[in-house]
Parts: structure tokens; sequence; C-alpha cells
């Protein structure tokens, strides 16, 4: 229950007007007065309510108020709800004994005080509404300190990742200068050289990517918008991660509108999100798969889809895929590398634009749809600026 909920309060008392008459004395916008004119008809009540307080007429035919308290403290649900006795008159030792040997905190006798009454029913409510906001502070606790886990996990995860990441083409090129330094002949240098290249590129887009996703943390990141056509950025993203969807043998279907649309964007950064959710799209899509890159556009802005055939997104991923580090359990077998922030780097260049980004899958083999909605300038316009290439990933 939030912490801020009316306050249920139990009324007990076999004669309709006393009830009213209670109901009229506590009335308050914070509070639920519910009311029993029975003993069985209140412990129905308390089986569906956790009330801070219970107001019980002493008298009543059938199970009388000693009774009902006495069920009360037998019962784990409700043995803790403070109880008040309303009585007729003033109430013998005997009695009172009685009522504290039910669990009874106090007696209230009749004809009722008001301001008594208040005061006293008051000082329940106002520990009831202490232990429920304690109750609320305990359980975001709980759901903080359970994220804080999964965050160290997740760090940890992601520090193994990255070790054996860098351990890779750290390695190879360390191989390579000592292959170079005892090897002689040209060609098989050459070719050492190349694969060191390559290596060094890998190193390079690691480190950059790490760098980038701690920029847009820190807000260090300005984009350097400019005028540009949709299909120009889309053609540059496709050219900037060709390479990975040749070699895994995939086949590329694309379809932009004819007529020209125009964004006002970072070229370099727009591109690298189309490039990454493309390169995402071959990794995670075994060979020969097929990739889908749909651009429309309308009144209400741009919308660009990738869309594959691949392993697909469990349901209980979806949500957080979006998130630094997270990578699907069983998907580390197709990731051919990574870190698992290409998403999440998507994500937040994708609102720098003041775009929106969202992903859709069927489950486990089914692929995946991601969506980037983006704001487009109405009108006609020229293109402004250079347009500088995409690296190739």
């Amino acid at each position: 229950m939030a912490a801020n909920a009316p306050v249920p309060v139990l009324l007990v008392d076999d004669l309709s007007a006393n009830l009213l008459a209670l109901e009229g004395l506590l009335q308050r916008d914070d509070l639920v007065l519910l009311k029993a004119q029975s003993g069985e008809e209140a412990l129905e009540l308390l089986l569906q309510n956790d009330v801070a307080l219970a107001l019980l007429d002493v008298q009543m035919p059938g199970m009388d108020g000693f009774e009902l308290a006495e069920i009360m403290r037998g019962s784990e649900r409700t043995r803790h709800v403070p109880i008040i006795f309303v009585t007729a008159g003033s109430s013998d030792s005997q009695r009172q004994f009685r009522g504290y040997e039910a669990g009874a905190v106090d007696f209230i006798a009749k004809p009722i005080e008001p301001h008594v009454l208040r005061s006293k029913a008051n000082v329940f409510i106002d520990l009831y509404c202490q232990r429920r906001q304690i109750a609320a502070q305990r359980d975001e606790l709980a759901v903080s300190a359970a994220a804080l886990r999964e965050a160290d996990r997740a760090k940890d995860q992601f520090l193994a990742v990255l070790a054996h990441e860098l351990r890779n083409p750290v390695a190879a090129l360390m191989s390579g200068l000592d292959l170079l330094n005892r090897q002689r002949a040209p060609e098989q240098a050459e070719m050492i050289r190349g694969q060191m290249e390559r290596m060094l590129f890998h190193l390079a887009r690691l480190v950059e990517d790490l760098l980038d996703v701690s920029r847009i943390s820190e807000g260090k990141v300005s984009l350097k918008t400019g005028r540009f056509a949709l299909k120009d950025v889309l053609l540059s993203a496709v050219e900037g991660s060709r390479h990975n969807i040749d070699a895994a043998g995939h086949g590329l279907t694309m379809e932009m509108p004819e007529a020209p649309v125009w964004l006002e964007a970072d070229y370099t950064r727009l591109a690298q999100v189309v490039a990454n959710l493309l390169n995402n799209a071959a990794k995670y899509t075994p060979a020969g798969g097929e990739i889908r890159l749909f651009a429309s556009a309308d009144e209400a802005g741009v919308e660009i889809r990738v869309s594959d055939n691949g392993v697909g997104i469990p349901a209980d991923m979806q949500a957080r895929i979006f998130e630094i580090f997270t990578q699907v359990e069983n998907h580390r077998a197709h990731a051919q590398g990574g870190l698992g922030i290409g998403l999440a780097l998507v994500r937040r260049l994708v609102l720098l634009h003041g775009g929106s980004i969202s992903v859709a899958s069927e489950g486990q083999g089914k692929g995946s749809t991601f969506t980037v909605r983006l704001p487009i300038i109405h009108g006609q316009v020229e293109e402004i600026g250079p347009v500088p290439p995409v690296p190739k990933g």
C-alpha cells in the first residue's frame, strides 16, 4: 500500500446510530472508516483490510467485543491492531482487566467526549502512518539494494568481457611485432602488418565506444548539427556496416522515401546510430540471414526501422536491452566480441537528437526490430556543410 494512501479504521457496534455517531466524530479525508454491526462482519472486514485501529463496542449480541478482541489477538494478521473498547458507563476493574487481557489499549466510556476520542485515535493513526512510511522506505531500500547488486554484477561481467576483448588485440599486436622482428620476407611482413592494423582498429573502436558512453553520461557530448537528407545518412550508415553484413553472408533490403526528407542532425552521430543497429543485426543473425532497413516520413517525423530474422530478444530482456553493459546471456556466442554498450550508446545519441528508440521481438529465434523516431524539417531546404564519412565497422 502506498505511504500516502487513506488510513483504514474499523468501527464495530451493533447499533447503526452509534456507528453513525463514531463516523461523524472521526470523519477525515485521509481516513477510510470501515463499519461493522457484528463481530462476524468485523472479522470479514479484517480479512480484507489492514487497519490502523479498531473501536469495538463491548456489549453486542452474539460475539461481544471481548470475544472479538480475543479472536483478533489469536490471528497473526490482526494481533498487533490497537483496540479501544467503547463501553456504556464506567467499567468495573474486573471488566477492565478482561479487556486489557483480551488486548485492549484503552477504554472510552459513553457518552463519548469528541476531543478525547479524536486525541486517542490520532495517536494510533499517526503510529500506523509512521510504520507504513518505514515499510515503504524499507521496500525502496530493498529495491535499491537489488539494483546495486545487479549493477555490481553487470560491472564485474563487463570488466571480465573488457579484459577478454582488450587481451585479444593486444596479444595479436605483440605477436605481430615479434614476428616482424624475426621476419625477413617482405610479403609475410605485409600480411602481418595488415593483421596488426585490423587489431589496432578494433582496439581503437573499443576505446572510442567507452569514451563515447562516458562523454554522453557526463553531458560532455555536443552535437554538430546541420541539415542533411535522410537518404544520405542511411546510405552512409550502410556503407559503414557493409563489411559486417557481407562477411556473414546476409541479405540487405532497403526501402526509403522517394521524396527528399530533411533532418536537422549531427550527420556523423546519426549515421553511427543506424550503422550500430545494422552491425547489431549482423552480429545476432545466423549466417545467411535477412536484414531490412526501412525508413518513412510523415508530419509527425521520421521513422527508421532495422529488422532481422536473427536470434531475437526474450520478453524479459526487452525493457533492459538499452541499459549500459547489458547483454542477453545466451547471445554471447553470437556477439563476436563487444562490450554490451552499443545499444546504450545508440539510445543516448537518439535522445540527444530529440528522438526515441524502441525494440520489438516475438522472442527467441524470431528476430528483432529496432525503431528510431526523429523530428524532421518541413519545407524545401538546402543541404548544409560537407558530408563526413562514417568509419567502417
